[in-house]
């Protein structure tokens, strides 16, 4: 059985679904009362691979919402409860979505492997940023090309290099595309002259220096809110890819010959029937279907048997786990999402 962490998008649409679901006790509560909310197991999940082999698996919501994002012990105690509750309910592999597995990197919660009685078997979890690292980077093979986008003659600038899915894409786009130049964004020095120093290459830039010169962005840090893009400074044509979460890049920049495609978004062969992402319309266009990669890859080592930390820790997503998580994929249903469809409506 696979597993999906996740939550909801917003306090308002937790409660929203809360009362959908019956737990109006909850849903009735103000944020402290979901402060307190235990992690619930609320949908169960039946997925068939174009193979024709028929997995079962759940979804789990963490009761996070991003309002927590500032008190710091509650995001942390709401990952690791909801980890509990999927080891205890005999989940075989569970993936970390959304803020979920940012606050688990980022709040380093390996030090905390006990949870009350119970020791976290690690190789029960996976971040899913392999996946997502392959994702991305196939739709810059695959989109670049639709907006006449030469790789062997463009700038690739990736923003937040040194994450463990940036540094991952940029392992990818140097080893496998042949893209003339590799432009490297990031807040900390050091980690991005290692990772230069790893490559064999690739130019280190500001944010500044980076946007006007770049043919092609990836974004996968999570962008300020204060910040403000020109797009008049951006290539023409330019395509941005938003693998950040949460994913707002189009609500920051806008222009004719700025392209702008949501990140990280995987669509299955058939509808999944489930109700949770019905909450991501506003990042999905066919909830029933489209997904974040991060969930997929539970979904696709429950269809390979195995069952590992596929994705764990920082920085340890190579070329090989690449390969292997992106032919499960396609081999079992998913596809990346594309610009063809913007591209003919902007024809019509």
């Amino acid at each position: 059985m696979f597993g999906l962490i996740g939550h909801s998008t917003s306090f308002e649409a937790a409660r929203r679904k809360a009362l959908e679901l019956g737990f109006d006790h909850i849903a009735e509560g103000d944020l402290d009362v979901w402060c307190s909310a235990p992690p619930q197991l609320v949908e169960h999940l039946e997925v068939t691979s174009l193979t024709g082999k028929t997995i079962e698996g759940a979804y789990i919501d963490s009761c996070f919402v991003p309002e927590m994002l500032s008190r710091f012990k509650t995001a942390r105690r709401k990952v690791l409860n909801a980890m509990e509750l999927a080891q205890k309910k005999g989940i075989n592999i569970t993936a970390l979505g959304g803020f979920t597995s940012i606050i688990f990197e980022n709040f380093n919660l390996l030090k905390h492997q006990t949870i009350r009685s119970t020791t976290l078997e690690w190789e029960r979890f996976t971040t899913g940023n392999t996946h997502t690292a392959w994702v991305i980077s196939r739709q810059v093979e695959i989109n670049a090309p639709l907006l006449g986008i030469d790789l062997s003659k463009a700038r690739v600038a990736v923003v937040g290099a040194t994450g463990d899915i940036g540094s991952a894409v940029c392992r990818w786009l140097t080893k496998r595309t042949g893209i003339k130049e590799l432009l490297m964004v990031a807040r900390r020095q050091q980690p991005l002259q290692d990772l230069q120093q790893e490559l064999g290459g690739g130019s280190i830039l500001s944010l500044d220096e980076a946007l006007p010169e770049a043919d092609v962005v990836v974004w996968v840090a999570s962008m300020p809110r204060t910040l403000e893009i020109d797009a008049d400074r951006l290539q023409k044509p330019c395509l941005m890819i938003d693998g950040g979460y949460p994913k707002n890049l189009d609500s920051r920049v806008a222009g004719k010959g700025v392209h702008i495609l949501k990140g990280g978004i995987v669509e299955f062969v058939s509808d999944i029937g489930w109700t949770m992402m019905e909450n991501a319309e506003w990042q999905m266009e066919k909830p029933q279907r489209q997904m974040f990669a991060c969930f997929a890859e539970a979904i696709l080592l429950e269809f390979e048997s195995c069952h590992t930390n596929f994705s764990w820790g920082r920085n340890n997503i190579t070329l090989e786990k690449m390969d292997f998580i992106g032919a499960a994929s396609m081999r079992h249903g998913f596809t990346t999402l594309n610009l063809q469809g913007q591209l003919q409506a902007a024809a019509a």
